[in-house]
């Protein structure tokens, strides 16, 4: 049954590397893209030690200490789902929105799936890169944060931390979606 109320959360990830599987889950963040003041972070220990340099280094992450310190991943995917769940309340259905949504997507969904064998947001997500570029007529290129940020000029920016990126995407979701009304 779908419900006619929409909850959008904003939810950005840090990985070890490009894909789900090989690469581990590092970090999760999220807010409601309405309510900001409502998020969610976590970080979790690696599931393998393949790891990018390069994505650990502008995660500023390390293997080593997320193994001493991050939470299990079917916990961290457990209070992720129940805190999804607590947003969206019963009369909404969570949608995930991301800033290249694919990416994030990819490594959400499938951690739901391995961990929790389901994913509250159901199968989809609203990629922000493509909505600005209808909104706006854009070409691709021009979906780039940068470009963004200089037509929206937002008080955020991206630093590559889950929670403060997911917040960053929030505001400029919120900016695209007051354009394009």
């Amino acid at each position: 049954m779908t419900k006619n109320l929409e909850v959008f959360i904003s939810v950005d990830v840090e990985t070890a590397g490009p894909i789900p599987g090989e690469y581990a889950l590092l970090s999760i963040g999220a807010c409601d893209a309405y309510q900001p003041g409502r998020t969610f972070s976590c970080q979790l220990k690696p599931t393998t030690r393949k790891a990018d340099p390069k994505a650990l280094e502008v995660a500023g992450l390390s293997l080593d200490e997320l193994d001493r310190t991050g939470l299990e991943p079917e916990a961290a995917m457990g209070k992720f789902r129940d805190w999804v769940l607590e947003v969206a309340g019963a009369e909404a259905d969570p949608v995930f929105v991301g800033f290249n949504a694919a990416f994030d997507w990819s490594f959400v969904n499938y951690y739901f799936h391995r961990y929790l064998s389901t994913n509250p947001f159901g199968f989809a997500a609203l990629d922000i890169k493509s909505l600005y570029m209808g909104a706006t007529n854009c070409t691709w290129a021009g979906t780039k944060s940068s470009h963004i940020a200089k037509a929206l000029h937002p008080k955020l920016e991206g630093t590559h931390d889950a929670l403060e990126d997911a917040l960053y995407q929030a505001e400029l979701f919120r900016r695209i979606r007051s354009v394009e009304r």
